[in-house]
Parts: C-alpha cells; sequence; structure tokens
C-alpha cells in the first residue's frame, strides 16, 4: 500500500522550507504526506498565529495540488500535541498501511526526550529527513533502539511501522522566525514564502509590525 506520512510543526508560518521537506519526501517514499500543524507543542513556545490563522495559511499554500495535504486534529485536542497520541488514532483510522514518521535530524537525535518515544515504532515508521549523501548519526540513548530498525526509504512501504530511514531532501536553510522577522518589519519574503500565501496579505496579517 501507498505510505501515508507526516510532518508535524507549528508552520508560523508555513514557508518553502515546509513544502520543499514534505514534497520531496512523499517522492523518495512513493507516499502522501499531510502536514499537521500543533496546537500546544511540548517543547516549543505557543505559535505567535492562533490555530485557525494557521490552518488557513496552510490551506492557501497547499491549494493546486493534491499530493500533500493538511491534517488539522492536532488543534482539536486539548492539551499538549504529544507526537504518540496521534500516532495513535491515525494508525487505527488506517490499519495495516505504512505511517511514516516525519523528522529533521536534529529532532530526531532527541526523540529520546518525546513522550513515550519507544511506542512510536509500534505505531509507525521515522523518516529522518537529512542532506543528500549524509550518513544517519544518533546519540547513545537511541542508538540500541534504532540500530537494528535502519532500512533504505523504499523498504518502509513494505512494513507497517517499526524501521528507521534516512530520507535524503534538498537543504533549503529557512527559518520561521526570520520570516516573522522580516514580515515585521514591513518586507515581502517573497522568495520564502508559497505564492498562495502571498496572495492574501490578510493571511500575513499575524507578522506584521511587531517582534517575532
Amino acid at each position: 500500500m501507498r505510505p501515508l506520512a507526516i510532518l508535524g510543526g507549528t508552520f508560523d508560518p508555513v514557508h518553502i522550507g515546509h513544502l520543499n521537506a514534505a514534497w520531496e519526501a512523499a517522492e523518495v517514499l512513493g507516499a502522501d504526506v499531510r502536514l499537521m500543524p500543533a496546537s500546544v507543542p511540548p517543547h516549543r513556545p505557543p505559535p505567535v498565529a492562533t490555530a485557525a490563522q494557521r490552518v488557513a495559511m496552510l490551506r492557501a499554500a497547499l491549494a493546486g495540488q493534491s499530493r500533500l495535504s493538511l491534517d488539522a486534529r492536532e488543534l482539536e485536542r486539548a492539551g499538549p500535541s504529544y507526537t504518540v497520541d496521534t500516532l495513535a488514532a491515525l494508525r487505527a483510522e488506517v490499519g495495516a498501511r505504512p505511517l511514516v514518521l516525519l523528522v529533521g535530524e536534529d529532532a530526531f537525535a532527541g526523540l529520546a526526550s518525546w513522550h513515550r518515544w519507544q511506542a512510536l515504532f509500534e505505531l509507525a515508521h521515522v523518516g529522518v529527513l537529512t542532506r543528500p549523501g549524509t550518513a544517519l548519526a544518533w546519540p547513545a540513548a537511541l542508538h540500541e533502539a534504532t540500530q537494528a530498525r535502519l532500512v533504505p526509504p523504499a523498504a518502509l512501504a513494505d512494513s507497517a511501522a517499526g524501521q528507521v530511514a534516512a530520507v535524503p531532501i534538498t537543504p533549503l536553510e529557512i527559518s520561521a522566525t526570520h520570516v516573522r522577522e522580516l514580515l515585521a518589519e514591513g518586507r515581502v519574503p517573497r522568495y520564502l514564502l508559497p505564492a498562495g500565501l502571498l496572495a492574501d496579505e490578510a493571511l500575513l496579517a499575524p507578522y506584521r509590525h511587531r517582534v517575532a
């Protein structure tokens, strides 16, 4: 079955780096990818934009294609957005379909600090977004849990969960913090934000005339 991959984040705002990572992961894995905005991220300050504003920005950014889609379930759940709870709900919905949690290399290195992190492998694969040509590296706490799970990206389609693969993507050094700073200064980050978002100035209002 075609894998379903999940890319989470605050998307405050969603930018070209997010979309490029999701699109290239979809191609490498032969997967459909859902972008899933977090409600109350446990390890980060709260977003500047409201949940409704971030959903509107994502809808504008994703218009015109079908491979990347929006999943707003974490915004509808009270309390912190724990990934393990989200994956459990998705697993109940998709049955035996391969499910892939997409994470950046930095997030993967800190996986052992996540809530019930070892249960993640029972629910999904982990696709680690990496620079092309680089090898995965992990702290000692992760070594025992992951060394026997490493497979090529294509192998994630062969089972429902439990494997880890490096997913090479083009590195785009774009920071949502920097985008917010540019918007607060009244500038137009034309080639950092998707065209659908730039086309509607009202969507960018949360970031105008304020410090990121």
